[in-house]
């Protein structure tokens, strides 16, 4: 597996690791050969644009740096605790404290209301809610409304609302209470130009704000530039 990095890192405010990953390996299938991935440290505040083909593991990487997959050899520490070496409930917890994570498929409670998926997290951990400012449902109403979601709509169940609205919200979502790493799994892939950008801006002026991290998931390789460390999967087996 090739990695290509090019590091234009904020030093003076990474006072520790986001993320620490070595020796990494995991397998859907014990007939196969496992995947291996390239190691990784990424510093808090520091943010990465992963990129590569269908089948190269990405969403597989997220899931293991989220301690939602086990990997079958290999370290993960994220925000400078080995995440696997905690109990399944104690991992859920870590979870829910320090990661904001943005799935492919959203994963939004659809009996609740729009406003009510974004103050999700903040019911699941007291650190989340502490971080909210000034009120946790303030915040929630400010992420909604700098992504574009109108003010009618914070009330709406959110299957009653888009695709592209529905992203955005899982993203207010990942953001509220500022969480030490975001883990961003093609979240803008059902926005447009102008969305996207409004997205981006927003996620990125917030995990400066909070010294956050980002991974950032993405096909769309015009949106490199906006991060300084990047790397390519290409579904490496061992």
């Amino acid at each position: 597996m090739t990695s290509k990095t090019d590091s234009t890192s904020n030093s003076s405010r990474s006072t520790s690791t986001a993320i620490d990953v070595s020796g990494l390996v995991f397998s859907w299938d014990p007939a196969q050969a496992p995947l291996s991935f390239p190691d990784i440290n990424l510093k808090r505040g520091e943010h990465l644009f992963l990129h590569g083909p269908s089948g190269s593991g990405k969403s597989t990487l997220l899931s293991l740096l989220a301690g939602m997959l086990r990997p079958h050899a290999g370290s993960v520490r994220i925000l400078d605790t080995d995440i696997h070496r905690l109990g399944a409930g104690a991992r859920d917890q870590f979870r829910a404290d320090h990661l904001g994570v943005i799935f492919q498929q959203f994963n939004l409670v659809p009996y609740l209301t729009t406003r009510a998926n974004v103050t999700l997290p903040c019911g699941l951990s007291e650190l989340r809610k502490q971080h909210t400012e000034p009120t946790v449902a303030e915040e929630a109403e400010r992420l909604l409304a700098a992504l574009s979601i109108p003010e009618d709509h914070w009330q709406r169940k959110v299957t009653r609302l888009s695709i592209g609205q529905q992203q955005r919200i899982a993203a207010a979502r990942a953001l509220i209470g500022a969480p030490g790493l975001i883990l961003a799994d093609e979240p803008t892939s059902a926005l447009d130009a102008d969305n996207r950008d409004r997205f981006l801006e927003l996620l990125l002026h917030l995990a400066h704000r909070h010294n956050t991290s980002v991974l950032f998931v993405s096909h769309d390789q015009s949106l490199a530039r906006h991060f300084g460390n990047q790397l390519e999967l290409r579904g490496n087996r061992t």
